[in-house]
């Protein structure tokens, strides 16, 4: 029909390649030639039929009314006429991809209209190649790519690559008539997509329960959740950091066991060391073991925290003040009562997974541990509940302390100053402030060896607070000296022999 109208005598079959045969002894055929008009077809002479929408596209004319004359002439004039059948009773409706039944005969109609605009998409043998090509790029790029994103990312980087194939695959298709495979792209991102996903998933839960396993045990579960949010970041293997170590222990532990049953005694510990645990972990401390009635504890592991000389200071304190609620209860129930010590260091320490081929423990091991263990047992010494070094002091400057002396520890050459912290300074009263300028002054009197003054000024501070152990171990400490004289060298430093 497209002959007759353009009087075109000859169609002219265009060859992909003279060269090559197929299988029946004919090559590939490209397109056929119409003149100056182009028609492409694939290997099976097949042509894909450019509708140009819904049925109904084209003008329909009843046969009826050709035949009484009542056609617009105007319409039929100089126009290519298809007779054919729409009706459902004659069987000549078809399922397209624009309507699943759409007339036979309009079909015809749109594969002449993409024939005479030269419409018709064409889909040339070179498309497997390129649909080959672009299945290998995308999947090598997004394999590649995907396992170093997060989740959110890797979606993002996927729909991006999904619409950016799509607009190229649409360009092609509306401004070079080039039909190229989109359906197996789709599926191959999507495939690609839900494996990356699924296998960062179990990945990554096998990774938060690992972690759970390894640090559930110390640190509290909302402190292993905030580890789960990147795992790679913690590990058991030793490091060295700036930490703050933790020690309190109860005072007499032997008396009050000998005093109860083993029920009663299980109880009491029960009652005792859950609320410390629980004060422990709700300032981000990590519990390295109980050691009988003894807790070790330390901050700044396996979770960073900037502040771990602080907590540890204010979980301390907080001990102490839960412990006289635990001794009410403790009288109720006719258990003995209990004081406790409190000894924190802050230093350099090795942190991670330690121990012997038959058991590991995550633990804090060095001098600064260790020193943070001979503080908490000079507490019985100087009458106190807690000690920490100069070196939590110095990191936590915002609250009061009381300078209890300077020593050297069991097992150490340097000596260090140590103190009993007492509150923040907005909750120190002005009588405690005074009373501690005087205790200052009496110390520095005293390492002055200024006697009479130094026990006069700690005879005053006993009077004040009777109940203090440490002045009446300095005014101790003075009668020994006047009795046998220290060295001509002596720096004022005490040292102690028992841990």
């Amino acid at each position: 029909m497209t002959r007759s109208l353009l009087g075109i005598d000859k169609v002219t079959p265009v060859y992909l390649d003279q060269t090559s045969f197929t299988e029946t002894g004919y090559p590939d055929l490209e397109e056929l030639k119409l003149g100056h008009l182009s028609i492409p077809i694939d290997g099976s002479v097949q042509a894909l039929v450019p509708f140009l929408g819904r049925k109904y596209s084209f003008p329909y004319i009843s046969a009826v009314d050709v035949i009484k004359g009542r056609a617009d002439r105007n319409i039929l004039e100089g126009a290519i006429v298809i007779v054919g059948t729409s009706s459902k009773g004659l069987v000549d409706l078809r399922p397209t991809p624009v309507g699943k039944q759409y007339p036979g005969v309009e079909v015809h109609a749109n594969m002449i209209a993409g024939i005479l605009d030269q419409s018709i998409k064409k889909r040339p043998a070179f498309t497997l190649g390129a649909e080959f090509l672009q299945l290998l790029l995308t999947g090598v790029v997004l394999a590649v790519l995907l396992p170093l994103l997060s989740p959110i990312m890797a979606a993002s980087a996927t729909l991006f690559v999904l619409v950016l194939s799509i607009l190229v695959n649409y360009a092609f298709w509306e401004f070079a008539n080039l039909v190229l495979p989109l359906a197996s792209l789709v599926v191959m991102l999507a495939v690609i997509f839900l494996l990356n996903m699924s296998y960062g998933f179990f990945i990554e839960r096998r990774g938060k329960g690992q972690l759970s396993t390894l640090f559930g045990q110390y640190v509290p579960p909302e402190l292993v959740d905030e580890m789960n949010i990147d795992p790679t970041t913690y590990t058991q293997q030793a490091q060295s950091r700036e930490m703050t170590v933790f020690f309190t222990d109860v005072r007499n532990f032997t008396s009050i066991s000998e005093g109860l049953s083993p029920d009663e005694l299980s109880d009491l510990m029960d009652e005792y060391l859950s609320p410390m645990t629980k004060l422990i972990h709700e300032n981000l401390g990590t519990i390295d073991k109980y050691m009988g009635d003894a807790i070790m504890a330390f901050w700044g592991a396996p979770l960073d925290d900037p502040d771990h000389a602080r907590h540890a200071l204010i979980t301390g304190l907080a001990m102490l003040e839960r412990l006289n609620a635990i001794r009410e209860e403790f009288k109720e129930r006719g258990w003995p009562e209990i004081r406790i010590g409190v000894g924190i260091n802050t230093g350099e320490m090795s942190v991670g997974d330690m121990g012997s081929q038959f058991r590991m423990a995550y633990t804090v091991l060095g001098d600064a541990v260790n020193l943070g263990s001979r503080l908490e047992g000079l507490t019985k010494s100087y009458g106190v509940e807690i000690i920490v070094s100069e070196s939590t002091k110095a990191a936590v400057d915002d609250f009061v302390y009381r300078k209890l002396d300077i020593v050297k520890v069991k097992g150490k050459d340097q000596p260090i100053a140590i103190y009993e912290p007492l509150a923040q300074v907005s909750e120190v009263s002005d009588d405690e402030l005074k009373e501690l300028v005087l205790h200052e002054q009496a110390i520095k009197n005293y390492l002055n060896q200024d006697w009479d003054v130094s026990e006069s000024q700690f005879r005053n501070l006993l009077t004040l607070s009777p109940e203090m152990k440490l002045y009446q171990l300095y005014i101790d400490r003075i009668a020994e000296f006047r009795l046998n004289p220290p060295a001509d060298d002596w720096d004022g430093v005490y040292t102690h022999t028992t841990k």
